[in-house]
């Protein structure tokens, strides 16, 4: 079973992080939402433009699916 994290843990864990211009959103969702959410973010933000990308996929206990993305904040311009 894993442990819930308190506050204190989240910033923790996020203090002395840079800022690279990368979001991550993380969702924990059945397996059939999890699809349907991943599939819905990469039509929104396409991999080309936002190079949006699957960081972590992995099932815990109960059939929970802890599903990491990451993209660009801002889409690549295309060279004229």
């Amino acid at each position: 079973m894993q442990k819930m994290k308190t506050p204190r843990d989240l910033a923790d864990g996020i203090k002395g992080r840079k800022v690279d211009g990368v979001l991550r959103a993380t969702f924990f969702l059945s397996r059939s939402e999890a699809r349907r959410r991943a599939k819905q973010l990469f039509e929104e933000f396409p991999s080309g433009a936002y190079m949006t990308e699957i960081e972590a996929w992995r099932e815990l206990p109960g059939g929970v699916i802890e599903l990491t993305i990451k993209r660009l904040k801002d889409a690549i311009d295309e060279p004229e």
